[in-house]
């Protein structure tokens, strides 16, 4: 089975191998700022974006990142705002900040990890007018479509919502990411699963898979610390993410087979600290299926 892979997106889009450069915005998130909630969502460190070099301006940040990755053979790199949500700011601070990220001619693309409820009309608006200068990737973290996973993992924003803001984003040509989660407390294969075709059916350009990682310092550490659930093995969610990917589209980009916590604070599982293993052994999968 072949699927289409965010490396072969890229050849096709910019003609060459692209590496994405993280950057920190220095923004927070509704969901801990108290505007929805002081918790964030409970398997949530930090939002991401460990790789980011901070407390520089971003011209300062994109030429770190780029000695950061140097020697990985990228051609070209996307400007990818990772941590937290990172369109939750006035559009006159957005804009600032993502015109200065796209502006060296080797920044192909602008990435930016946000909230469905935090793309105002505004926002979009000015994504549009990005978009028409240099392609814009939005992700989301939908993690899962049922609703009491949901209020489980503190997400604080409804499946209409996500819905709708992939209906705005596709009605400017923004080509949208949807994160998904895999071993949520209490969600079966078939409930993964059919999170992944929600996604799809709603519109979503390409996806992101991750295997739920237990990191120090989250409150779904405390819950898997006392027992109350546990974690696939690396084989069960190599089978479960070939299976995944045999539901997409063909023109789905499949941006992420698995992520990688931060091995410092990483709990458990053991085994996604090996992610070439990790990938290895899902691509045989996908072959096999």
């Amino acid at each position: 089975m072949k699927y289409y892979s965010f490396h072969e997106y890229c050849r096709n889009t910019f003609g060459c191998k692209v590496y994405k450069l993280s950057l920190d915005a220095g923004f927070t998130c509704p969901n801990r700022d108290g505007t929805l909630s002081r918790g964030g969502c409970i398997f949530c460190s930090g939002g991401g974006g460990r790789f980011a070099v901070s407390g520089k301006n971003i011209g300062a940040q994109l030429e770190a990142a780029k000695a950061f990755v140097k020697g990985k053979g990228a051609e070209k790199y996307i400007a990818y705002f990772q941590a937290y949500t990172n369109t939750y700011a006035p559009v006159e601070t957005l804009r600032e900040l993502f015109t200065s990220a796209i502006q060296p001619d080797d920044i192909v693309a602008l990435d930016i990890a946000t909230r469905p409820d935090c793309l105002s009309g505004e926002v979009l608006d000015l994504l549009s007018k990005i978009n028409r200068i240099k392609p814009v990737f939005v992700e989301l973290g939908l993690q899962t479509a049922h609703e009491k996973s949901a209020a489980y993992i503190n997400r604080c924003f409804t499946n209409e919502c996500y819905v709708q803001s992939v209906n705005e984003l596709r009605k400017r040509k923004i080509h949208t990411v949807t994160h998904l989660i895999f071993g949520l407390p209490g969600e079966s294969e078939a409930d993964i699963l059919s999170s992944v075709r929600f996604a799809v059916e709603s519109g979503t350009n390409g996806v992101k898979f991750h295997m739920l990682n237990i990191l120090e310092g989250t409150a779904i550490a405390d819950d898997y610390a006392a027992g109350k659930f546990s974690l696939m093995s690396r084989e069960a969610y190599a089978k479960l993410v070939a299976k995944a990917v045999a539901v997409l589209p063909r023109d789905v980009v499949v941006h992420r087979l698995t992520g990688d916590g931060d091995k410092r604070i990483l709990i458990a599982p053991d085994w996604v600290k090996d992610k070439k293993k990790t990938l290895n052994l899902i691509r045989k999968e996908i072959e096999n299926t």
